[in-house]
């Protein structure tokens, strides 16, 4: 037979084209993320110009925001069971092209009602990215180098937010507000396409290589087993270990919610500063925050290190080492320096993102794959539904009390999510008692 007619033989072949293709798969994953998060974060950067243009006063902007982060809250656990079922190229292609043709509809709202239904709709789709995360780092990494690989990925959840202030100011100073939407809803357009044409899982890749796909499953963990919905939820509601990472992602989400969604105004009301000013500046916490993902994986290794910890005992102590430097955020209220304001918030960002992407990288190492992402989905509702009423809140007392109280709540939020994160998921040893 002629060798080139030979499926399996040129499979072979195939199979040889790109080196450590779990790399490039995150890669393609946390560009996803980065333009997510350019594409919610245009509405903060242009909220100072939209509450002039459009008449939107303060407590209108936090429905609008609360539109986007309730349809976040409610769907995550959706998201993830459907990327569960279908699979992750099918379901996070489909949610990615929702929350494009979202954003650019966003150039044609005349009120602040249209923004809210249009930040509903974007929310529901974008919460696919948390699920999806669970998913990319459980399919395509072995156990080893999951807390790494979480810290990476984790990248792509503030390198948008921080490329977001400069991005929209250009677009906005070449095209106006409206055009400023439009041109991250094609961007979100451009990557979706890119993520049909080259994802596939492990087993269907024609450019993984037998040894790779070896490494990637040497685990041993057994097939995934897909379940309906309310099934999926009752199991994961009925694990004690849940409560120990949606509790933490419940108390630490309202400072993330801050700074995607509040710090430009903070900057703005409190600070005098303006679109250009905020656009210079509103950037560091999220550079910061993408140092954070970065230092946490090797956090843990560090920790394994010097103190002997398991896997899962490093990752929580990293955690709770993230837990301890959002504390910076108290003492904002203490100072009345645009710039050291700017550089506590940037230290909890740092502290924020350590904690997130371990509790990423704990639901891959305790969850079976078949229910990853529904699992990250749950706990990341846990995680919008704290940071919806906290925004409420900040609409509702920011103009009246301003923001320092929220700030110094923010501080010690994480601190008290830690001490559940130790009780149910932290391994205790065992003596063994002589006889």
């Amino acid at each position: 037979m002629n060798r080139s007619m030979n499926p399996d033989s040129s499979v072979t072949i195939a199979k040889r084209g790109i080196r450590h293709l779990r790399w490039w798969v995150l890669v393609l994953f946390l560009t996803g993320v980065t333009v997510n998060y350019i594409t919610r974060n245009s509405l903060a950067i242009l909220a100072p110009e939209l509450k002039v243009s459009l008449g939107i006063t303060t407590e209108q902007y936090a429905w609008i925001v609360g539109a986007f982060q309730l349809a976040y809250t409610f769907f995550q656990p959706l998201c993830g069971w459907l990327i569960d079922v279908i699979g992750l190229k099918i379901g996070f292609f489909v949610c990615a092209s929702v929350w494009a043709l979202a954003c650019l509809l966003h150039a044609g709202a005349g009120s602040w009602l249209q923004l809210a239904i249009l930040r509903f709709v974007m929310g529901s789709a974008e919460a696919a990215a948390t699920p999806a995360n669970a998913k990319v780092l459980g399919e395509w990494f072995p156990k080893k180098e999951r807390p790494v690989a979480a810290g990476w990925a984790g990248v792509g959840f503030s390198v948008g937010a921080m490329l977001a202030p400069p991005i929209i100011y250009f677009a906005h100073a070449s095209f106006g507000w409206q055009g400023a939407f439009l041109f991250t809803g094609f961007l979100a357009l451009a990557w979706a396409l890119l993520w049909w044409w080259f994802y596939r899982s492990p087993a269907q890749h024609l450019n993984l290589s037998a040894q790779e796909l070896a490494f990637i499953q040497q685990d041993g963990e057994p097939a995934p087993v897909k379940q309906g919905f309310w099934q999926a939820l009752r199991s994961v509601a009925a694990n004690k270990r849940f409560y120990g990472i949606a509790i933490p992602a419940f108390m630490a989400e309202p400072a993330w919610g801050v700074l995607s969604f509040w710090v430009p105004l903070y900057l703005a009301n409190e600070m005098g500063m303006d679109l250009k000013q905020i656009a210079m500046f509103a950037w560091l916490p999220f550079l910061a925050a993408d140092l954070g993902s970065v230092a946490s994986g090797y956090l843990t290794r560090l920790y394994s290190r010097l103190f002997g910890f398991t896997r899962v005992n490093a990752v929580v102590a990293s955690s709770v080492s993230g837990a301890f430097l959002m504390v910076s955020l108290a003492l904002v209220a203490l100072t009345k320096n645009p710039y050291m304001a700017i550089a506590l918030i940037s230290a909890g960002g740092f502290g924020h993102q350590i904690i997130s992407c371990m509790l990423s990288a704990l639901v891959v190492e305790k969850f079976d794959k078949g229910e990853m992402a529904t699992v990250n989905g749950m706990r990341g509702s846990c995680a919008w539904i704290a940071s919806f009423l906290f925004s409420l809140v900040i609409g509702y007392t920011a103009d009246r009390i301003g923001f320092n109280p929220l700030f110094i709540a923010m501080g010690f939020f994480d601190l008290i999510g830690a001490l559940f994160l130790v009780a149910f998921i932290a391994e205790r040893r065992v003596e063994k008692r002589s006889l």
